[in-house]
């Protein structure tokens, strides 16, 4: 078992982990942030290439979108792609995770996870909530052996197009009622950094 097989039922039963959809934030306070015109001119290029599988929603969509809120963030986190993050094999808690971002301290390694992406596989939001669902899980267990208590992980959920944003806080998975679409990158940009404003009054 890895965290790709877990369901939001084997977390309740195996670990206690709860789940519920909520307003996950308040659009009020998510401030808009407009791309930058190269970000803009690589979305708008991808729109005309037959974008098929995960690798090129991965090349051409997603990491772009991260290396802008990287850049806006003068490389506060780091961007882990395809690791493994190992916490527990025994208990399935181990395996590749799509996008891992980090508190950037220099290290090659995963060091200090903050938010947990995951590609929708098949481009099925649910299927993806399942695995980011129990890489948030590890992601915090993996801080707390290493003896960092960051009691809210954030996680997202992509098609590319459609974005899913999530929380794990005191043995709870809270999984945003709103949807965000590429169309709307301005607002995914937006939630990102409020995330990311988060993290910095914790670790800065």
């Amino acid at each position: 078992m890895a965290y790709k097989d877990f369901t939001l039922s084997d977390l309740k039963q195996k670990f206690q982990i709860s789940n519920k959809l909520v307003d996950l934030f308040d659009d009020e306070q998510i401030i808009l942030i407009e791309p930058s015109s190269a970000l803009s001119l690589q979305l708008s290029e991808a729109e005309d290439l037959p974008i098929k599988s995960e690798k090129a929603r991965s090349e051409l969509i997603i990491t772009p979108i991260l290396l802008e809120l990287r850049r806006l963030n003068n490389k506060f986190f780091t961007i882990y792609s395809g690791e493994s993050l190992i916490v527990d094999k025994n208990v399935g808690l181990t395996g590749e995770c799509d996008f891992i971002l980090a508190k950037d301290t220099g290290s090659f390694s995963i060091n200090l996870p903050i938010l947990s992406l995951v590609e929708a596989k098949r481009q099925d939001i649910e299927l993806g909530i399942n695995q980011c669902a129990a890489q948030l899980y590890g992601a915090y267990l993996f801080n707390k052996d290493a003896e960092i208590i960051i009691d809210k992980i954030y996680g997202c959920v992509t098609t590319a197009d459609a974005w899913k944003f999530m929380l794990f806080d005191k043995n709870m998975i809270l999984i945003d009622k709103q949807t965000y679409y590429k169309s709307e990158v301005n607002k995914i940009l937006g939630v990102f950094q409020s995330i990311i404003d988060y993290y910095k009054t914790l670790l800065t």
